[in-house]
């Protein structure tokens, strides 16, 4: 099989006066590893639950290789979703696990599954699955998603529970695999910047909205810092947008959307102020704060009011 193209056009759901998921669109080229990031309850789990066919689309489409996922047997087939809860038969030993899994995968990798299960000292013979510590069960979770060699890869934050190694170690495999098979794969985080080097394509989704959709590199212009002493960081801070604003002591960082202009460096230089691209994980952080996380959502005024 090859690897799929997701399509998702005007995708919402909603559970009562709860908005998962408002009018989402946007296209995973083939072959190719994209990160969906996010705080919690912005959706993510939700529009994997799409795509993978675990539920059915109310309002809006959604295709994996130019087909329906839900109860199509030939998508289901292709793909692979490793949830962050994913669930066992409370009798399962690992090779139950791994049985079970290379049944469901017509691309199973015996050979990949053993030398995974190595990696990441996987117990072969007892205790059951139930009794895996959380970096265990994480641990199982990427070796039926690496060892599938589904077309579509599917990781719901994957790693929880996982020290830096064994990350790593992860991190390593998955594009050895990528590199050699031909697959998609759509995973969700929260160690954004850890991760960032992985991916090509960042959907960024926030209160069930799609607030960017492009290339990794290009994320690095959703947002920008400032910092300095705080009295010039303020009087740089007017009129703009602040998302987030931090002091301690006489020092101030503020971050604010948008990319760094020739215009806000020679501001910045005449403030005194020091500007630098927001990394990554700062800019989905700052994207999403909220009034309590001190949220500007109007220009900023010296003072701090609205």
């Amino acid at each position: 099989m090859n690897a799929p193209e997701i399509v998702v056009q005007g995708l919402s759901r909603h559970y009562g006066n709860v908005v998962a998921l408002d009018d989402v669109s946007f296209t995973v080229p083939a072959g190719s590893i994209v990160g969906l990031l996010g705080r919690n309850g912005a959706g993510k789990t939700t529009l994997m639950g799409h795509i993978t066919g675990q539920i059915r689309t109310t309002k809006g489409k959604v295709t994996v290789g130019g087909k329906t996922p839900f109860e199509n047997s030939e998508v289901q087939e292709s793909l692979v979703f490793i949830r962050d809860n994913q669930r066992y038969p409370d009798d399962y030993k690992l090779k139950h696990a791994l049985r079970a899994a290379k049944a469901f995968h017509p691309e199973w990798d015996d050979a990949l599954a053993e030398e995974l299960v190595d990696v990441f000292r996987l117990p072969r013979k007892k205790p059951v699955v139930k009794k895996f510590s959380r970096g265990q069960l994480s641990a199982l979770g990427i070796v039926i998603g690496l060892a599938s060699k589904a077309p579509l890869s599917i990781f719901d934050e994957p790693y929880l529970g996982l020290d830096a190694t064994a990350r790593q170690k992860f991190y390593d495999v998955l594009i050895r695999e990528f590199h050699k098979t031909e697959r998609t794969v759509f995973l969700s985080t929260h160690l954004i910047d850890e991760m960032a080097p992985l991916l090509e394509h960042v959907i960024v989704l926030e209160k069930g909205k799609k607030i960017f959709d492009g290339s990794a590199e290009n994320a690095g212009n959703l947002a920008y810092a400032a910092a300095g002493m705080s009295p010039a960081v303020e009087k740089f801070a007017v009129g703009k947008t602040a998302l987030t604003k931090h002091q301690i002591g006489s020092l101030a960082s503020f971050t604010f959307a948008g990319a760094i202009t020739d215009e806000i460096r020679a501001e910045a230089k005449a403030a005194g102020v020091e500007v630098s691209a927001a990394t990554l994980q700062q800019a989905v952080s700052a994207l999403g704060a909220d009034d309590s996380d001190d949220f500007e959502e109007t220009p900023y005024r010296k003072g701090g009011k609205r």
